[in-house]
């Protein structure tokens, strides 16, 4: 099973939408909540080449992007290999 890790706030539509296509797809995410915890955000920033919105979204340790891309990849059916 694919590792996925969800850097999010506590109130962001687009993480929730995000959390709720993992869900659906029936996969296991770990969420790293970022709202509070500047180490956090920091390490999000720098593993998603300086991007500071949320959800940033990894895939087995590849930088998928936010939300939008996320339901791209879904779209584009290229979403589910990465899960297997």
């Amino acid at each position: 099973m694919a590792k996925i890790e969800i850097y999010s706030t506590q109130v962001c539509p687009y993480c929730v939408r995000a959390k709720d296509l993992f869900k659906r797809k029936g996969v296991e995410y770990t969420e790293i909540r970022v709202d509070q915890d500047d180490a956090l955000r920091q390490a999000m920033m720098d593993r998603a080449g300086g991007k500071r919105s949320v959800p940033q979204i990894f895939i087995n340790d590849q930088h998928i992007g936010g939300c939008d891309d996320l339901y791209a990849l879904d779209q584009a059916h290229k979403l589910d290999p990465l899960l297997a």
